[in-house]
């Protein structure tokens, strides 16, 4: 049955379209990053590993101060929680080696991919989230093969980057079909 957006929702879509721009930017910024730095556990890469889950609790942050809706708020505080123990975990493990960054990192992106496809069900009457949805899917997915990558003889942090930009993509698809979405409602 299709849901018709409430005019909280519509109102909220500059808000979040902006903020999808800035987490597509974000995550390409990041993993050319990441790809410049290398796969080793330098300063840098360490560095960088932290930043991206402590850049989701601040995204997230902003997400639920500019939403209206009551729906995915409870679900984008328990993402603030579990970025912000991603950062945590993330820092930690890096001092053990790659594979354990990966399983943190693995961890991180099968609740954090469960989360986002939540809010995406929630969010889809105000149109422009199928592109979310897809995405937390494929986040519970490669966060599972992060997690068994970890296993492998030489892991390496290259799929990360993968994984940032494909995500951006989405952000950014996301944003582009948002405002066309909610404006024809």
């Amino acid at each position: 049955m299709a849901s018709v957006a409430s005019a909280e929702q519509v109102g909220s879509a500059p808000a979040l379209r902006r903020l999808y721009v800035i987490r597509f930017v974000f995550a390409v910024a990041w993993a050319l990053l990441l790809v410049v730095v290398g796969s080793d556990l330098t300063v840098g890469a360490k560095l960088l590993l932290f930043v991206y889950p402590a850049f989701d609790v601040a995204a997230a942050v902003v997400d639920a101060r500019s939403a209206r809706a009551e729906g995915p708020v409870k679900s984008l505080y328990v993402n603030m929680a579990v970025s912000a123990l991603a950062a945590i975990g993330v820092a930690v493990a890096s001092a053990s080696g790659v594979a354990d960054v990966l399983r943190v990192w693995g961890a991180w992106a099968v609740v954090s991919g469960l989360v986002q496809l939540l809010v995406g069900v929630a969010r889809r009457p105000m149109g422009g989230q199928w592109a979310m949805i897809l995405s937390g899917g494929i986040s519970v997915l490669a966060g599972a093969g992060f997690i068994r990558s970890a296993s492998q003889d030489a892991p390496t942090l290259t799929s990360l980057a993968g994984y940032a930009t494909l995500g951006g993509i989405f952000f950014l698809v996301s944003a582009i079909r948002l405002p066309r979405s909610a404006s024809r409602r």
